[in-house]
């Protein structure tokens, strides 16, 4: 289910071609090579009725994390860095869940997504339309820091401003997380940098004129006093600032904590992947737990294709989209020759050249692999 997904075949509509394509009968393997696949019935009650239950929705929604455990095993890693974002996912109908959000200004769900800095999936949630970007953000990073709890690596977390909670914060650092989330600005932060909010004298340069400052601030919410760096821009034609605000209990200089808080935008980006390359925006059941299993579903989708490119794919095309990975690598025509003992697939050589192809299988093929006693 998730292939079909990978090469942009998104709904169950399409089972019924797919259940007879050489190629598809084939990856499925078993019975499916000499008949057919499943058909649109059996994909349909596989979907709702079996996913659905609530011991397999459990385990399809750890699934993308313990893929991850295993490229790790057998890529080893350092540090690892969490981002937390919430998006959307328009709705049409009276689907469950679906409600305004003000927001986007339209009706939709409102999913929260944790990334690494790999771009894999760590874990998602689908939520209703009208929560508040970090609600129920415990369900989704308490498993994942469950996960990294014993591993000897340095580890970071960031999130925008929904996420600027104490109990986030008391969370991550209970568990010995560096952590840069943005704060909202208000009066008493702004009176910590008053000496910065005087307009520079003069014509201002086309450069920026960019300032910063580090103070401690404790908010009436918060047990402790804790860092804050703020980041002071004049820029030519505009008349006032442009003023940001960070919490952190990294001990970095400060324009280092801003430069690491900026790349937070990535995983703006891999949703903006998900969404474009996968469409996975295209929950269109009723029911809400069919809609949380057809999101997971897509994701686990999203992480094999990262994992092809990330893992996968020689340094000439590393920096492909996955929407490009499937257009010139996956979805592409081929020809399948089936022999007495063997099958023999005809790729075109259109796009990919045949040596390309065989470095990707090679690097495929020298993956390291995962140790003995592994579970």
């Amino acid at each position: 289910m998730t292939g079909c997904w990978i090469v942009c075949y998104y709904l169950l509509n399409n089972a019924e071609r797919l259940s007879v394509d050489p190629a598809m009968r084939h990856v499925v393997g078993e019975r499916a090579t000499d008949k057919t696949a499943a058909s649109v019935s059996q994909m349909g009650r596989f979907e709702t009725e079996i996913l659905t239950q609530p011991q397999n929705l459990k385990a399809l929604m750890n699934q993308p994390g313990k893929w991850v455990d295993e490229v790790h095993q057998r890529k080893p890693i350092k540090e690892i860095i969490f981002d937390m974002d919430s998006s959307d996912s328009p709705t049409f109908g009276k689907q469950e869940g679906s409600a305004y959000n003000g927001h986007f200004g339209y009706t939709c769900y409102h999913p929260l997504f944790v990334f690494n800095q790999f771009g894999d999936m760590e874990r998602a949630l689908l939520r209703n339309g009208n929560v508040y970007s970090s609600d129920d953000w415990k369900s989704v990073l308490e498993p994942i820091i469950e996960r990294y709890r014993d591993k000897d690596i340095r580890r970071y977390f960031r999130g925008d401003a929904a996420f600027a909670n104490p109990d986030i914060y008391r969370l991550l650092e209970k568990e010995n997380y560096f952590y840069a989330i943005r704060l909202k600005g208000n009066n008493i932060l702004q009176g910590h940098i008053a000496h910065l909010l005087t307009r520079p004298v003069g014509r201002p340069p086309k450069k920026p004129i960019v300032q910063y400052h580090s103070f401690r601030y404790q908010a009436a919410s918060w047990d402790i006093a804790r860092r804050v760096v703020a980041k002071i821009e004049w820029h030519e034609g505009e008349l006032f600032p442009r003023i940001g605000f960070i919490v952190t209990n990294l001990r970095w200089k400060y324009s280092n904590v801003v430069k690491f808080y900026n790349k937070r935008g990535t995983a703006e980006q891999w949703i903006k992947e998900g969404k474009y390359a996968l469409k996975w925006t295209r929950l269109s059941c009723h029911d809400f737990d069919d809609n949380q299993v057809r999101l997971q579903l897509f994701l686990m989708a999203y992480n094999i294709g990262n994992f092809l490119r990330r893992l996968a794919l020689p340094k000439s095309i590393k920096d492909w989209s996955l929407q490009t990975m499937r257009e010139k690598l996956i979805k592409i025509g081929a020809k399948v020759v089936s022999h007495a003992r063997y099958v023999t697939f005809q790729m075109a050589e259109v796009l990919v050249s045949r040596s390309l192809f065989y470095e990707i299988f090679e690097r495929i093929k020298h993956l390291k692999p995962i140790p003995i006693g592994y579970d």
